[in-house]
């Protein structure tokens, strides 16, 4: 049995498709409120701020996948993600069960300088600190021997159906709605985007390679790293019209920051859009040489439905 927990997100529901095509049709999908997406899927509906009812839906299961995602707000992220990544820690250890983290870079120290799995965490503001201490809580068990777990770290998303990114929801989903796209602080600046299926995929494979356990593995991205400009240009190419967009200076984002939460929210994030972002994907390509990366001109016109 392999397990989900987070079930009904973007990753989670790509991760149960490549599990089943793969892997496994063995699956269990876990959240509030569970939906089955293969006839074989078992639904276990459950809050995994309930450490009870994290050790119910974890047992039997030979994986756990941790794919919880929570509202960009910080103080709800301070109160839920520690305490659930300690009850499906807990669970795991329980009942032995490999553990597989989908994490992300917001720990990461926000330069230019490429981001590798040995970079050091250097948090700056709410939501950073949160996501390097869950992060810490589980390295501190795995270097402790108490848990077969695995990290699989992703940068930004792009990507189709339900990714929720800036990226998306600023510029290829206003593309895709004949509006101008909308870039924050710099469109020169080279950005690491990964093809959410791809991230799915990758860790469905990671779970299940058993020497790929007791480390850290950044997830596959398209080694060209392109900057905004360019990819509008791709995206321009595509649909066969020139695409405009317009750069957002950062006190545009503070200004609305006091009139909506959720921008005020994002702009703790902001200061990693004035320079290139440099995710390094490496180690997972030379581990696994055989896995097709997305590559940015497919993904795009994909997600513009001319893929």
């Amino acid at each position: 049995m392999q397990t989900i927990l987070g079930a009904g997100g973007q990753i989670a529901e790509e991760l149960a498709r490549e599990l089943h095509r793969n892997f496994t049709q063995e699956i269990r999908l876990v959240s509030r409120n569970p939906s089955k997406i293969h006839d074989t899927d078992q639904l276990v509906p459950a809050d995994l701020m309930d450490a009870e009812a994290t050790d119910q839906a974890v047992a039997g299961s030979d994986v756990v996948y941790l794919t919880v995602g929570l509202p960009m707000d910080s103080t709800l992220w301070e109160q839920k993600f520690p305490t659930m990544m300690a009850n499906t820690i807990a669970a795991c250890q329980k009942h032995g069960s490999r553990l597989v983290f989908f994490d992300n870079t917001y720990m990461y120290p926000r330069t230019a300088a490429p981001q590798t799995e040995r970079t050091p965490f250097e948090p700056v503001g709410r939501k950073a600190t949160v996501r390097a201490r869950i992060a810490t809580m589980l390295l501190r068990e795995m270097e402790a021997g108490a848990i077969d777990a695995v990290i699989c770290r992703a940068p930004e998303f792009y990507g189709p159906g339900k990714t929720q990114s800036l990226t998306n929801s600023a510029v290829f989903d206003r593309i895709d709605q004949g509006k101008r796209p909308l870039v924050p602080l710099n469109a020169r600046a080279k950005r690491s985007l990964i093809w959410t299926p791809d991230a799915s995929r990758a860790m469905a494979l990671i779970g299940n390679t058993p020497d790929a356990y007791g480390q850290t593995w950044h997830l596959p991205i398209d080694r060209d790293r392109l900057t905004y400009a360019q990819l509008i240009g791709i995206a321009s190419e595509i649909s066969g019209r020139e695409i405009a967009f317009t750069t957002v200076p950062e006190w545009v984002f503070k200004l609305g920051g006091l009139v909506s939460p959720a921008v005020k929210e994002a702009a703790e994030l902001l200061p990693r859009y004035r320079q290139d972002n440099v995710f390094d994907s490496s180690k997972f390509a030379t581990r696994f040489p055989g896995f097709e990366v997305t590559d940015y001109r497919s993904g795009i016109a994909e997600m513009l439905g001319e893929g």
